[in-house]
């Protein structure tokens, strides 16, 4: 989807809106052994490492537009990894850039954070697993901040697109103002009535969506679930045919019933 922007306002000075787009996404695993639980850790770790992760956040930052001033990453013992990446809207000249800032080039193996000028994208990764009903969990979190024109929404389908979902959480909100010529203070300068809207067709297809969006305040929220669960694609060194019925019915009994607790944000008794 295309941001749409106001007609017709011509700033004074900078944009100094700033558009914050907070990104959650939950994969969820059956494991059925305690081994296959510190395998599905060990390859969430290897999949998504501090490396990986970099390069996500480096195509986010081409999508909306901006130049990287700053990495700093990080790959967690035991498991997990962050990345932190400062950007600006515009190119910044080599001369006026931080000596201490490494523009993008990352010499060192492990730590990850990215900084851009007035704006910056972070990751977190946070796989666990249970020792009983063996559901194991990843849970990615991200944040797109950005001051001027650019806008992180441009990055969403990407994101999507980046991670197998099956609960999806995003928060949008713009805060601040910014002046026109006439000295008029405007609050937001684009056009949204929710999330969903800069999310493509064919994804939105996959999930049942709620929204709660408080306008008033620029404020926007929306939840997606996935809405069918293919039993072999949610197995971790298990096949259906090593299962029987009743096993099989448990298991999408357990899987439906994590997923729906993370969707809902409460524990069903």
């Amino acid at each position: 989807m295309v941001e749409k922007t106001k007609k017709d306002i011509k700033l004074y000075g900078f944009n100094n809106l700033t558009k914050t787009l907070s990104f959650n996404i939950y994969d969820i695993s059956y494991t059925k052994s305690e081994a296959d639980r510190r395998d599905y850790i060990q390859y969430i770790d290897e999949q998504y490492n501090s490396e990986r992760l970099t390069g996500i956040l480096k195509e986010v930052t081409d999508i909306i537009g901006a130049s990287i001033l700053n990495i700093a990453k990080q790959d967690y013992d035991p498991e997990g990894a962050s990345v932190t990446i400062l950007i600006s809207e515009e190119e910044v000249p080599m001369a006026l850039i931080d000596p201490s800032c490494n523009v993008g080039e990352l010499p060192f193996p492990r730590n990850v954070v990215g900084h851009l000028d007035k704006s910056h994208i972070t990751v977190h990764t946070y796989p666990e697993s249970h020792p009983h009903g063996g559901i194991s969990t990843f849970r990615v979190d991200i944040d797109v901040s950005t001051c001027g024109t650019i806008s992180p929404l441009k990055a969403l389908n990407l994101l999507i697109r980046s991670f197998d979902s099956d609960i999806i959480t995003c928060d949008y909100r713009v805060r601040g103002f910014t002046r026109d010529l006439d000295g008029k203070k405007h609050f937001i300068d684009h056009e949204i009535n929710s999330i969903q809207d800069y999310i493509e067709d064919d994804l939105l297809e996959s999930y049942s969506t709620v929204d709660v969006n408080v306008f008033q305040e620029n404020i926007f929220h929306t939840k997606m679930m996935r809405t069918e669960v293919e039993l072999d694609e949610y197995f971790f060194n298990l096949k259906s045919e090593d299962l029987n019925e009743t096993e099989m019915n448990a298991i999408e009994e357990s899987l439906y019933r994590e997923i729906e607790e993370i969707f809902y944000g409460r524990t069903f008794n």
